[in-house]
């Protein structure tokens, strides 16, 4: 499962070129010296995976709290489910409901602040963006999220946010050397497979919570096995 999350971040990173882009485009990075430039550019991945960790850390830890109770496998199943649905319900559906009004504050401060760090360009500002981009809300990232919460294991969370971010690194970094790159019909084709892809990682999780047996896709639930016997040693 965990390598799903390299792919979803890597697949979806088009998508992420797409919202968080224009961020990487406009990085006030150093466009005389590239060993410089490059060194930003590596700043500004670090604070992404920084904040991606973070995240993953609180996500596995709910999740943990569910294992805790049994319901790791019904969570599975759930989140598998969730995922499919956010993919295949339309949009507007939601957008009908507006489910983010309540996030709309934190994102403003978030913005205001990128704004401001955007204007310098000390060593510690493109650490600073790239936490707070990582905060901003994503589609994708919110996905990455409910696999983090089906780890059910706080350092698997965090390993699986990190290992998303890993892979959105190529196409992020590309966003920031050539700015119009992938564009019409190429980028179309790639867009489509998000959804594709999302659906394949929900039905692996709807199949790894039904514990069929199957090596590595869906394995035998653990039984612990309390023994009564009490072995008396003279």
């Amino acid at each position: 499962m965990l390598v799903s999350a390299i792919l979803l971040g890597f697949l979806g990173s088009l998508h992420c070129v797409g919202m968080c882009g224009p961020i990487a485009f406009i990085l006030p990075v150093d466009r005389q010296n590239p060993v410089k430039k490059a060194g930003q550019v590596a700043l500004y991945h670090v604070g992404r995976l920084l904040s991606y960790a973070t995240i993953g850390v609180v996500f596995g830890l709910l999740g943990k709290g569910l294992y805790v109770f049994g319901m790791q496998q019904k969570l599975s199943i759930a989140i598998g489910i969730l995922m499919i649905i956010l993919v295949l319900v339309p949009a507007k559906i939601f957008a009908k409901y507006n489910f983010s009004k309540p996030v709309y504050k934190i994102i403003s401060k978030v913005k205001t602040k990128l704004g401001q760090e955007l204007k310098k360009k000390t060593a510690d500002t493109f650490l600073t963006i790239g936490i707070l981009n990582g905060f901003l809300p994503c589609g994708l990232v919110y996905m990455a999220l409910f696999a983090a919460i089906a780890m059910g294991d706080i350092a698997k969370g965090s390993l699986y946010m990190v290992l998303f971010g890993l892979g959105t690194i190529p196409l992020m970094t590309t966003a920031v050397y050539f700015s119009g790159f992938l564009k019409g019909s190429a980028k179309k084709r790639i867009q489509k497979l998000i959804p594709a892809f999302v659906v394949v990682i929900g039905i692996l999780f709807i199949l790894r919570g039904l514990g069929l047996g199957i090596p590595y896709v869906s394995p035998s639930p653990v039984l612990e096995v309390v023994s009564s016997q009490i072995d008396c040693h003279p």
